[in-house]
C-alpha cells in the first residue's frame, strides 16, 4: 500500500525518562541506546514507522535538563528546536504528582508554539493505578492535552494504544523516507553509539558523560567481514585508565559488548578495534564538540 499520509511527532521530556525506549519500542527494533544514566541521547534522532498508507516520523530529543556545559547548551537547543513545525508533541513524564520545572519548560514551549499534545506516562508499572490520576490531575491543569496515554515502554504496555494515537496526527503529504528505512543515522553513527552506550553501562558516576565516540574505520571486506576501528575520547588521563581497566580488562568488556550488539545490528560478523585517547574538557571546546557531530558547523 503506498505511502499518503505523514505525520512528524516530537518525542520530548526530562531525562532518563524512558523516550529512547519508547522510541525503539514505537519502530520495532533498536535505533536509540538506552541506559540507567541521564542524558544518554545527545542529537535528535529520527525512528520511522509504517501503518499501511500512513508514515510515522518519531523525533526522539535528548532530555531537558539545566545545561552546564557547551555540550548541554546544544542538547538543550536540540529540544527546544523539535518542539517546533511538527504535528504533535508527546510530552513524556514519570508517574509523579508533580509538574517539574523541565516539563513546564517543554509544556510552555508547546503552547507557544501551538502544537496539539500528548500526555505519555511512563513508568506505570512502579506504581499503584490508583496514583495515576493524581499524575493526571496535576498536569490536566498545566495543559489541555488531546490525550492522556499511560504507557510502560519497557514492558511494552500501552505503547499500541499510544500508536493508534499518532496516527491519527497523520495527514495528507508526501512519503518522507523510503519503505524499509527505519531511522536516518548513517550505521557508522549507530556503530559509534553502540560502543558509547556500553561505556554508559559499564562505567561509573561521571565518567561516561565525559566521553565521545569516533569511528575513524568503517570498511567491508569481500568475506562481508566488516572492520571497525573506534577512538574513544575522555577528559582525564585518569579516566583512560580507569575506561582501559587493569590489563585492558574493562576495555575488552566494552569492546565485546559492543562488538556483539553491533554484529546483531548488521546481521555479519564484525571486527572491532578500539583505542582510547584524552582531550581534556572537549565538552566545553566548540570544535571538539563539532568534529564529534554534536553541532552543526
Amino acid at each position: 500500500m503506498p505511502i499518503t499520509k505523514t505525520a512528524m511527532i516530537t518525542i520530548a521530556g526530562r531525562p532518563n525518562v524512558g523516550k529512547s525506549t519508547l522510541t525503539n519500542a514505537l519502530v520495532g527494533e533498536k535505533i536509540a541506546i538506552v541506559s540507567a544514566k541521564p542524558q544518554t541521547t545527545r542529537n535528535r534522532i529520527c525512528g520511522v514507522v509504517n501503518r499501511g498508507e500512513t508514515q510515522i516520523v518519531l523525533l526522539d530529543t535528548p532530555g531537558l535538563h539545566k545545561a552546564r556545559t557547551r555540550l548541554g547548551d546544544y542538547m538543550v537547543k536540540v529540544v527546544r528546536q523539535s518542539v517546533a513545525d511538527v504535528d504533535a508533541v508527546c510530552l513524556m513524564v514519570e508517574p509523579i504528582a508533580h509538574v517539574g520545572p523541565p516539563e513546564q519548560a517543554l509544556i510552555d514551549r508547546i503552547r507557544e508554539e501551538h502544537l496539539p499534545a500528548v500526555l505519555v506516562i511512563n513508568k506505570i508499572d512502579t506504581v499503584e493505578k490508583e496514583a495515576l490520576l493524581a499524575v493526571i490531575a496535576a498536569y490536566a491543569a498545566a495543559y489541555d492535552f488531546d490525550a492522556v496515554i499511560p504507557i510502560s515502554a519497557e514492558q511494552g504496555d500501552g505503547v499500541d494504544i499510544l500508536m493508534d494515537r499518532l496516527l491519527t496526527y497523520a495527514a495528507e503529504g508526501p512519503q518522507l523516507f523510503p519503505d524499509g528505512m527505519t531511522t536516518d543515522q548513517p550505521e557508522r553513527q549507530i556503530v559509534g553509539e553502540i560502543v558509547r552506550e556500553k561505556l554508559l553501562r559499564c562505567l561509573d558516576k561521571e565518567i561516561p558523560h565525559g566521553t565521545a565516540v569516533e569511528v575513524t574505520k568503517f570498511s567491508e571486506r569481500d568475506s562481508g567481514i566488516i572492520d571497525v576501528d573506534v577512538t574513544i575520547y575522555c577528559e582525564k588521563a585518569s579516566h583512560k585508565g580507569i575506561i582501559i581497566g587493569k590489563q585492558g580488562a574493562m576495555l575488552k568488556k566494552i569492546s565485546t559488548a559492543a562488538r556483539q550488539d553491533i554484529e546483531r545490528f548488521m546481521g555479519t560478523r564484525v571486527y572491532l578495534e578500539t583505542w582510547v585517547k584524552v582531550k581534556e574538557n572537549w565538552r566545553d571546546n566548540v570544535n571538539y564538540i563539532r568534529s564529534f557531530g554534536y553541532e552543526d558547523t
